[in-house]
């Protein structure tokens, strides 16, 4: 087989602000960088904003400091776009309730559920949990008692309540309009 010729890129790669977030992953200044590799602050601020290139050898050594692989730099990353249109439909329960996963069902680290509560909608009568870590509940529109084993709140448009995923809660919609939340569910790493 005939291998194809290919003409050589001359456009640069921009991988200056995925360096630039390794080392402020690293919680690392600029400054303990150069110390580490032995290049310049300079450079090392013309590499992150891509007005220079690395050789080779420099970005080898910036990696083992960022504690990044070469390949992690190159990589396109990997998106996922879901419509609301195309959302799947999913039932947690309740009555009076239409809700949408707004994440890929492949993600795990978190999942994002939009629900539309009719007028007088409710939850579970007995409180429940849900498996994550931490649950994240937005009201877009309306209002919805979040009923928690102590405690009730009252939420409005804006509102955003955080609580521990395994704590047990209900949620009623009492009033005659239509609620609209996002439920944010973030699982622990895995």
């Amino acid at each position: 087989m005939k291998a194809l010729p290919v003409e050589p890129s001359h456009s640069q790669l921009a991988i200056g602000s995925r360096i630039r977030a390794a080392r402020q992953a690293q919680r690392m200044t600029i400054e303990q960088v150069a110390d580490s590799t032995g290049l310049t602050k300079g450079f090392l601020s013309r590499i992150e904003r891509d007005l220079t290139s690395p050789s080779v050898a420099s970005l080898v050594t910036l990696c083992e400091v960022l504690s990044v692989s070469i390949g992690e730099l190159f990589t396109a990353p990997v998106t996922n776009l879901v419509r609301l249109d195309s959302a799947p439909r999913i039932s947690l329960g309740g009555h009076g309730i239409k809700e949408h996963l707004l994440t890929v069902r492949s993600e795990h680290r978190v999942q994002m559920i939009r629900a539309v509560i009719e007028p007088h909608g409710k939850g579970e009568s007995e409180l429940y949990s849900v498996d994550c870590e931490v649950d994240v509940l937005h009201v877009v529109q309306g209002r919805l008692r979040l009923i928690m084993t102590h405690e009730s709140y009252d939420l409005e448009p804006g509102d955003t309540m955080t609580f521990p995923g395994r704590e047990p809660h209900s949620w009623s919609n009492d009033t005659d309009q239509e609620t609209v939340v996002i439920w944010t569910l973030v699982s622990s790493q895995r």
